[in-house]
């Protein structure tokens, strides 16, 4: 193990390979070829999606020959760090200026859920973020949302703009013909109000869906 720490030490974690990575991970004690053999096995069982790895749970991660319980916990371990991590990066955005801005906001939040929810992000006529809440929340097929709800939310804060977000926990970020009815509702009701709505953004594990990169807004 020296040499790989010597290398994070000397050069920064970033120079490290998945697999040394892995493998200062599972190492225990000086046994550094025993565990990057089960570092490789590891990304081989995942196909080297590292997305796919920090997603699943224990027993699955246990299912990899000679993991154990110890080492499957400490990816699992590593894997949720790195989710906090970017949740708390993404908190202390104050504004949004693009779609890509947005799903760098939500995408750790929403993309692991197994069950549906609708935010709505609340901003100022400079993209500030007024504020951000979550509108509703559902099952795996969807949920409810009630377009009043936010565009009397919208008014109370004195927001001028906002962006509906959601996710699919399915995995396809297609957005749907509820999903589009729902956009012209709310579009067509802050309208009244002359609130815009700027974007609907579905965050998904295969992708994102943006309807105003779409067109369709």
């Amino acid at each position: 193990m020296k040499q790989l720490l010597d290398k994070l030490t000397s050069r920064g974690s970033a120079s490290l390979d998945d697999t040394e990575l892995l493998t200062l991970l599972l190492g225990e004690g000086g046994e550094q070829a025993a565990a990057r053999r089960l570092a490789e096995r590891l990304l081989e069982y995942y196909d080297g999606a590292l997305a796919r790895l920090g997603r699943d749970p224990l027993p699955r991660l246990r299912m990899v020959e000679g993991m154990g319980q110890r080492r499957a916990a400490r990816i699992a371990a590593a894997a949720e760090l790195g989710r906090r991590i970017l949740q708390a990066q993404a908190a202390e955005t104050t504004t949004l200026v693009t779609s890509d801005d947005v799903i760098r906001l939500f995408r750790p939040e929403l993309e692991q859920l197994d069950h549906e929810e609708c935010w709505a992000v609340y901003l100022s006529s400079s993209n500030r973020i007024i504020e951000r809440q979550r509108i509703s929340q559902g099952g795996v097929q969807g949920t409810v949302v009630d377009h009043r709800l936010i565009v009397k939310r919208a008014l109370e804060l004195l927001a001028t703009q906002l962006i509906l977000v959601h996710n699919h926990p399915s995995g396809s970020a297609e957005a749907s013909e509820p999903d589009r009815m729902l956009t012209a509702r709310i579009a067509q009701a802050a309208a009244l109000f002359d609130i815009r709505l700027l974007d609907h953004i579905i965050v998904a594990r295969a992708g994102s869906f943006s309807f105003r990169s779409a067109g369709l807004l």
